[in-house]
């Protein structure tokens, strides 16, 4: 049998493991593991065990916990909650202005905490009932909440980047970088079609009546104050670290502890937000870790098989394919992927082929990293079987139906569409912010 049916055959078995419901780092680790004792024989259980041995000795890897940890401090401890009545308060006037004041809320709890998946829970559990509440469209809101929090693992410090950047073997920090302004793009983008859509159909989302206005301006600037201290954390952990007075890992550990110590001086670190920290942030951490080596053990199985060359072969000489073609047609396959799989299985299953084949094809790897980020979140969030849509359904109230779900996200799914589009055709909109600080 030739290599090329071997890595085909890989393909296909772990694609049919995950969809029988195995866990991912089981399917994909497990597939290479078998594939490299049949291949090799007993050689072949070096492939596993340098994989952990690699893994242990990535130092950027220390980024993970800190910055789950420093997420789910600021989120456990409430602070979030201030963040959105600062933007309700200041927001409240303008017609949609709780939406677009919800987009914002989201643009800084990506800041915070690095997980699509925290930025949904936080906005269907506290903008949410509010926005219902303040008699804004049920439609409009639900797709306000699921676009938002699609900005989680594009504005920095994404932990999905860090692991892209662990397995694609770029620096973290052009990645951050790299994704700054698409995520403010993207946000902005949202924002104008909020205000836009309300300007057009004020029911959609009417201005807070007068009565609910009437907040003295010495609590509209205790709760700015309240609002803008996770700004603060945040610059406090990026600043020095774009101006390299620190590395990536000890940035890590200043915005975690940053997190806590603003967590103690308000008062809100009781015991069971801490173990709750503690608890969520060992959990999410293994979990990346299993993931990444079993990534890491099928990419070096794929390699040793030359699978990569061989389909480069395959779609450019047999086929004579244009690389911008065969871009596109991966971009694709995340939105097939996307109605099954979260963004970091999606990452750790095609890395292993996609990530050398963008190199060999002579595409950006950083640019292209933010392309894997926007198209995974517009995969997300497709109809009918989006992973996102269901995550709203469970945390939705009853009033709001599937159906509803559904209908509201597609404007918005367009709107990414065309940011996608955008950072397709001028890949400096990525690339500009990484080539100033960075001189590439």
């Amino acid at each position: 049998m030739s290599y090329e049916m071997i890595a085909i055959l890989m393909f296909s078995l772990m694609m049919l493991m995950l969809m029988t419901g195995q866990r991912v780092f089981g399917a994909i680790g497990g597939v290479a593991a078998i594939s490299a004792l049949l291949l090799w024989g007993t050689g072949g259980s070096d492939i596993p065990f340098s994989s952990a041995m690699k893994l242990m000795k990535w130092y950027p890897l220390l980024t993970l916990p800190m910055f789950i940890f420093m997420g789910y401090v600021l989120s456990e401890s409430r602070i979030a909650d201030d963040l959105y009545r600062m933007f309700h308060v200041w927001m409240g006037p303008v017609r949609g202005g709780l939406a677009i004041g919800t987009i914002g809320l989201m643009v800084l709890i990506s800041a915070m905490n690095g997980l699509s998946v925290a930025g949904m829970a936080i906005g269907a559990t506290i903008a949410l009932p509010e926005l219902l509440r303040r008699n804004y469209d049920k439609r409009m809101v639900t797709g306000v909440i699921q676009a938002g929090s699609s900005l989680g693992i594009l504005v920095p410090p994404s932990v999905v980047l860090v692991l892209y950047a662990m397995i694609a073997r770029q620096p973290v920090g052009q990645l951050w970088l790299a994704g700054v302004l698409p995520g403010l793009m993207m946000a902005a983008m949202f924002v104008l079609y909020i205000a836009i859509r309300c300007r057009l159909q004020p029911r959609l989302g009417p201005a807070l009546p007068e009565s609910a206005r009437r907040v003295p301006f010495r609590e509209k600037l205790r709760l700015l104050r309240a609002g803008l201290l996770p700004v603060f954390i945040f610059a406090s952990m990026m600043v020095p670290f774009v101006n390299g007075w620190t590395s990536l890992v000890e940035s890590s550990a200043i915005g975690a502890m940053a997190a806590f110590g603003a967590a103690v001086i308000k008062g809100r670190m009781t015991r069971e937000v801490f173990e709750v920290s503690v608890r969520q942030t060992l959990a999410i951490s293994c979990m990346f870790m299993w993931i990444i080596l079993a990534a890491l053990g099928f990419g070096a199985v794929f390699d040793g098989l030359g699978a990569v060359r061989a389909i480069d072969d395959l779609f450019t000489e047999q086929l004579g394919l244009n690389p911008w073609i065969i871009l596109i047609m991966m971009q694709m396959s995340f939105l097939l992927m996307g109605t099954f799989l979260d963004d970091t299985a999606m990452l750790v299953i095609v890395a292993p082929l996609y990530v050398p084949l963008v190199k060999v094809l002579g595409f950006d790897l950083i640019w292209y990293g933010v392309l894997y980020t926007i198209t995974t979140q517009i995969a997300y969030m497709t109809p009918p079987f989006g992973y996102n849509l269901f995550l709203m359904r469970a945390m939705a109230p009853p009033e709001i139906s599937l159906r509803d779900i559904y209908g509201s996200i597609l404007p918005f799914v367009g709107v990414m569409i065309l940011a996608l589009a955008i950072v397709l055709v001028f890949p400096q909109v990525a690339l500009w912010l990484p080539d100033y600080v960075y001189g590439r």
